[in-house]
């Protein structure tokens, strides 16, 4: 059952509800460890005037009273709950693995990559206690309020399972990487307060790339789990993470860009206008090239008699943008619906390859060990 929690008068309340939140999903507090402090961070601002849109030039705003226009409040609101909503939802997807950790070093990176990810919703619950007033307060606590479990979160990749920690390293590689990209686009945010805590945020997602990166690392060079079956999980979290960029043409990333909410990724780094009705766009093939290369980078760890990882056609199994609800196939052809039906079921994680892996993780050398020279 979700956390209801009293009616917030303040973020001390807000706290109270966050660490009932923890207890209810059965998180063991423990190993989260008595020095790390969840806290407020807020970094510095790359610039105290607003970087891109139609306020550009203007001072970045402070205060929501600040904001010009009630649809740029609202819409920021929207923004700030939909990534809060993310951070609480990968804990609780993840939380179920560390019982099952390979070694302890795994261990301690998932509890640190999970701390964080709460850390990141409670300063997205700040924000929105601190500076959106009453409907900021209610926003906050849905955040806790909502479970995968129940698939009740905003996103649906974030009320998928993750089963095993092939699972767990594919994800933190490719979605916390489009983790990345959210977060960066809006680190340029007109609303200053927002700009300054996706900083800190940045930081640490490093941290949960790298986690992801150097597991499938260990795992390939490892060289005990089929290409055939990691290939299932790629399949299944590329195309999840192509979705996780938005509608094609979208309205929302067109007025995002022009109130100032949200920049293209590594804004600064264009001397151009932006194509406002291909920011989406923009943004997931510039996230697709950088998976594409760490595809490659794997791929060179993986004996020359072996088939190699692939990246998933763009338009295999997705549920958002041009390509939505079409039934392409990993390769890009056109099935019937029948075929490709029968498909998903060959290129996709069944049950039975999730009970493989988890029954495997109870063996030794599936993973390289960390202490162990690659």
């Amino acid at each position: 059952m979700a956390v209801k929690g009293p009616r917030l008068r303040n973020f001390d309340d807000w706290v109270d509800v966050f660490h009932q939140w923890r207890d209810d999903i059965g998180y063991p507090t423990k190993l989260i460890g008595e020095d790390y402090v969840f806290e407020t961070k807020l970094g510095e601002l790359e610039s105290d005037e607003i970087e891109f849109g139609h306020y550009a030039g203007n001072p970045k705003w402070e205060r929501l009273l600040d904001v010009p226009d009630q649809r740029i409040r609202d819409s920021l609101a929207h923004l700030i709950e939909f990534q809060g909503d993310t951070e609480f939802a990968s804990v609780e997807q993840q939380k179920n693995l560390l019982e099952r950790a390979p070694t302890q070093y795994d261990l301690e990176s998932m509890i640190r990559v999970n701390r964080e990810e709460m850390r990141h919703g409670w300063q997205m619950a700040y924000l929105l206690v601190t500076h959106f007033g009453d409907s900021g307060k209610k926003q906050a606590q849905r955040l806790l309020e909502r479970r995968a479990s129940a698939h009740s979160r905003l996103l649906g990749a974030f009320n998928e399972p993750v089963r095993c920690w092939l699972d767990f390293f594919t994800y933190t590689d490719f979605i916390d990487r489009d983790g990345k990209y959210q977060l960066n686009m809006l680190s340029r945010s007109a609303f200053a307060p927002l700009a300054r805590s996706v900083r800190p945020m940045l930081q640490e997602e490093a941290f949960h790339m790298l986690t992801g990166n150097t597991g499938l690392m260990r795992i390939v060079k490892a060289g005990k789990i089929p290409i055939s079956l990691i290939q299932k999980y790629f399949d299944k979290w590329l195309s999840t993470g192509a979705d996780l960029f938005g509608q094609d043409g979208s309205s929302s990333a067109h007025w995002a860009y022009e109130w100032g909410l949200k920049g293209r990724y590594d804004e600064h780094l264009f001397d151009d206008g932006p194509n406002m009705d291909k920011l989406n766009e923009l943004s997931r093939s510039q996230y697709l090239k950088e998976v594409g290369a760490i595809v490659d980078s794997l791929n060179k760890n993986i004996p020359a008699d072996q088939p190699k990882l692939r990246m998933p056609d763009e338009k295999f199994r997705r549920s958002i943008g041009e390509y939505a609800g079409k039934t392409y196939s990993v390769t890009g052809e056109l099935l019937s619906q029948e075929a490709y039906e029968k498909h998903l079921q060959e290129v996709l994680p069944t049950d039975a390859d999730d009970d493989f892996l988890i029954g495997m993780e109870k063996e030794k050398g599936w993973i390289i060990d960390p202490k162990q020279k690659m």
